[in-house]
């Protein structure tokens, strides 16, 4: 098998280095929070230096029980032995690959990591494509013919993703869409694994958020983590809540078990950031609430450039993405060269904005869509982030504002 660095990476190295170079881009293509971290949450990590000692493999007890006190406050009951804590959420949706037999059912599009993941733990991933009105949730009403379309192919799925809210489409799945994902795999014995690293970012006042784990607890796995909500990417915090049955507590072991062999546990002193964070003290919560409402702004409104330039994209309403859809102008820009999301990608590269083709997430090749990512546009160092943050409206901030006009400029040449 051929193994490739991961397309949003390689991108964002790219822009990097283009950067550093004195081209003038404006980055849409990673899906990083770039906001300057929290002082409460540096304090924490510079009084947690001192813990040098590997520690438990699935996290202190002070950290668990910040863990399962952040669980319990979002509808979902939770011991301190019910969860794990790894280097980021990443891993431990390897790890769940690794523990758990069976194929994999994923939404498409899908975060660029879900299917590369199940193809490193030797299973094979089966797309299943999304509602019209939301992301990151097989369709329920196509779920359970695609089971049978895997399973008469010989594969057998075990497994279903979820994202709630999503990446890429910025969207959140409605509840009665989480009920009835949930009803197909009580039917058809699927564990869910539920993507929720987005969820303290809802945006849109009218959202409600229904995790699976509600609905479906004995057969569902949520993982979160810091690294969005917080912008903490790069300090690599993530957590995951097991059901409270015996098969949970035998895939939390088996999980813990593939932890001890390869990170060992997470660094001691981003426990002590972890517990300070899911411990959520007043003054973290406002300021993350401040957070998602920024990240609104800059959604909604790269959102009304979208369809300005006459894609069809979804209303945003958690995260920060949105998600064109550019068939439309299919005509006109073959007479640019485009043609498929690839060739979509390279264009807007050479006008200076930076984008994820709809294929780096399981979408059809050909298709016209690309992820935008809006948290980019906060600024390219700590005072342009804080004077985003700070502003009455981040619209109006200087390098905000140019950053838009851009976008708006070179969308409306794919009309």
């Amino acid at each position: 098998m051929k193994h490739e660095i991961s397309p949003n990476l390689a991108l964002d190295q790219l822009v990097t280095e283009r950067w550093a170079a004195g081209e003038p881009i404006v980055h849409l293509g990673f899906g990083e929070s770039r906001l300057p971290v929290f002082p409460g949450l540096v304090e924490r990590l510079a009084a947690g230096a001192w813990r040098n000692a590997y520690g438990p493999v699935a996290g202190a007890p002070g950290v668990l029980r910040a863990v399962a006190g952040y669980f319990t406050r979002r509808d979902l009951p939770t011991a301190p032995d019910q969860v794990i804590v790894a280097p980021g959420s990443k891993a431990l949706l390897a790890a769940l690959q690794f523990a758990v037999p069976g194929d994999v059912l994923l939404p498409t599009p899908c975060w660029v990591t879900y299917a590369p993941q199940a193809r490193l733990a030797g299973k094979h991933p089966f797309g299943v494509p999304v509602p019209d009105d939301c992301g990151g949730v097989p369709d329920p009403d196509a779920l359970p013919a695609a089971l049978r379309r895997a399973r008469a192919a010989g594969l057998d799925p075990r497994i279903v993703v979820l994202t709630v809210p999503d990446n890429p489409t910025g969207t959140t799945a409605p509840p009665d869409v989480i009920r009835r994902i949930c009803a197909v795999a009580e039917d058809e014995d699927l564990l869910v694994v539920s993507d929720e690293i987005y969820r303290d970012l809802v945006h849109d006042p009218a959202t409600e958020v229904l995790s699976a784990a509600e609905v479906i607890p004995h057969r569902t796995v949520v993982v979160t983590g810091l690294s969005k909500s917080a912008a903490l990417g790069g300090w690599r915090i993530g957590a995951a809540r097991f059901p409270a049955d015996e098969a949970g507590v035998r895939l939390r072991a088996d999980v813990a078990a593939i932890a001890s062999e390869v990170w060992s546990t997470l660094a001691g002193p981003m426990q002590e950031v972890a517990e300070y964070a899911f411990d959520e003290p007043p003054a973290l919560r406002e300021r993350l609430a401040a957070d998602a409402r920024l990240h609104g702004r800059l959604a909604r409104a790269v959102h009304a450039i979208c369809a300005e330039a006459g894609a069809v994209v979804r209303p945003p309403t958690g995260g920060f993405y949105v998600y064109p859809d550019f068939e439309s102008s299919r005509t006109a820009l073959r007479r640019l060269g485009v043609t498929d999301g690839a060739s979509l990608q390279k264009y807007l590269l050479g006008q200076g904005v930076v984008v994820l083709a709809g294929t780096a997430f399981g979408d059809d090749p050909r298709a016209l869509r690309f992820r935008a990512a809006t948290s980019m546009l906060y600024g390219a160092t700590a005072e342009e982030q804080e004077a985003t943050m700070r502003a009455a409206d981040p619209l109006d901030v200087p390098h905000v504002a140019e950053a838009l006009v851009t976008i708006e400029k070179v969308f409306r040449t794919l009309a």
